[in-house]
């Protein structure tokens, strides 16, 4: 067996072991798919009427916030992965991994490709709920498609960030801080909630590093009834560069931790 298929298959076991964890945990899975629900109904019913606003360019703003919400739903559910990984450090599991001879790199792979998973599974269950509400994915089947591509790749990215930056602080206090210190700024520096039309210049250059914007502009693109594939394919090749680069400081920051161990 090659080496890159004995770590998918390390992967696949450590993998499965997250996701049991979960399913003794009912009301994690509860939290995760009511949470979308909650920010579709009462952001939708909050906002209903900025459509009115000169220059929104949209007619229903379900149809606008329902690519918003499925980006920010793949941003604040993956940025907390690393809690896994910080737990297993906290009771020496970690350690105890490290004496057996399951590749390193499969650790960070299981984490990632749960959190990608688990993301994918919200995003099919926001896009039924988003239909119900009266938001229509145009697109059809190739437009979920694209959907899904760019939420895994952002999911992927920032649950990598989150398992770097764990193995990095070792604490759950200054890691929490850390988070929340970056998605609200990332949430509010898109156009989840508004066009980038109606934003301040300085709020619009910043929202395009913002791998948020880009997520939820590829949504938009795969809502619309001809999805613009050129500006789909640059915004999906922006997010797998991310996602990769956050991946090696996963790894960066794992093989810094095996050496202060």
């Amino acid at each position: 067996m090659s080496e890159l298929a004995a770590m998918f298959s390390d992967g696949w076991y450590l993998w499965l072991r997250t996701a049991r964890s979960y399913l003794r945990q009912p009301v994690w899975i509860v939290v995760a798919i009511t949470q979308p629900v909650v920010w579709l109904t009462l952001y939708g019913q909050l906002f209903r009427r900025v459509v009115e606003i000169p220059g929104f360019g949209a007619a229903s703003y379900i149809q606008f916030l329902t690519p918003g919400v499925v980006g920010m739903t793949a941003l604040f559910n993956s940025v907390w992965a690393g809690f896994d990984l910080l737990e297993d450090m906290n009771r020496g599991v970690l350690d105890r991994f490290l004496s057996t001879p399951v590749r390193r790199g499969a650790i960070i792979l299981a984490s990632v490709g749960y959190a990608a998973v688990a993301i994918g599974v919200q995003v099919c269950l926001i896009l039924v709920l988003g239909s119900l509400l009266g938001a229509r994915l145009e697109g059809g089947l190739p437009g979920v498609l694209v959907t899904l591509a760019a939420c895994l790749l952002l999911s992927a990215g920032f649950a990598a960030f989150s398992n770097g930056i764990s193995l990095l602080l070792r604490r759950r206090e200054p890691m929490i801080a850390a988070i929340n210190f970056l998605t609200l700024p990332l949430a509010f520096l898109s156009v989840a909630f508004m066009p980038a039309g109606l934003m301040p210049p300085w709020m619009q250059a910043v929202s395009r590093f913002n791998p948020l914007n880009w997520t939820v502009e590829v949504v938009r693109y795969a809502f619309s009834p001809t999805i613009p594939w050129a500006a789909a394919a640059g915004g999906l090749g922006k997010l797998l560069a991310f996602a990769l680069v956050l991946y090696l400081f996963a790894q960066w920051s794992f093989g810094r931790y095996r050496r202060r161990s």
